[in-house]
């Protein structure tokens, strides 16, 4: 049994180096889903975002001896190693997103069992359209957007996760949100204009 406090993640770490499955373990139940969530949002698909994880998680366990605490946390090393894997990821591969559509026919059959039908759709069509606006941006403009707005990261976390500077990811922030807003301008229903 682990005799570690809950938040001791650089003991884990150390732990994690010399071999320690459990500490691993431990260390796995805490990264992995905060990590499957941001890698969906970088991605844009969850089968991919699995992926990444566990090359992620894999790495995790056979380079913990590379991890220095003085330079950061485990979370914002293990951030910047997913990201990482992330970018890599969609700068080898071409990812097709497909869309489902059913007939009018269809329709009938399908039930909604949410409290506001109309809303739902509401709501689903605004994340469709930012979704599809999020995946037209640059991977690293995406990546900083998820890790600020999706997991609330700081300025300087971003950069330890992007390989860059705390300034630099203010500008990145800030192209992305104009390119997203101007994206969800040019995208926008005729009745919304």
């Amino acid at each position: 049994m682990l005799s570690v406090t809950p938040d001791d993640d650089a003991t884990l770490m150390q732990r994690v180096a010399g071999g320690d499955a459990d500490a691993f373990t431990l260390l796995v139940r805490r990264l992995h889903a905060p990590a499957l969530g941001h890698a969906m949002r970088i991605l844009m698909n969850r089968a991919d975002a699995e992926d990444a994880v566990q090359a992620a998680l894999t790495r995790l366990w056979t380079a913990a001896a590379r991890y220095d605490p003085a330079r950061g946390s485990v979370g914002a090393w293990f951030h910047r190693l997913l990201t990482n894997l992330c970018l890599d990821r969609r700068r080898s591969v071409r990812l097709v997103t497909t869309r489902v559509s059913a007939t009018l026919d269809d329709a009938w059959d399908i039930a909604d069992t949410g409290p506001d039908p109309a809303q739902a759709a509401v709501a689903r069509a605004q994340a469709r359209r930012i979704d599809a606006a999020m995946a037209r941006l640059n991977p690293r403009q995406r990546a900083a957007i998820a890790l600020f707005h999706g997991e609330g990261a700081s300025m300087a976390e971003i950069a330890e996760a992007l390989g860059t500077t705390p300034k630099a990811v203010e500008g990145l922030l800030g192209r992305a949100r104009s390119e997203l807003k101007q994206l969800l301008a040019s995208d926008a229903p005729e009745s919304a204009r």
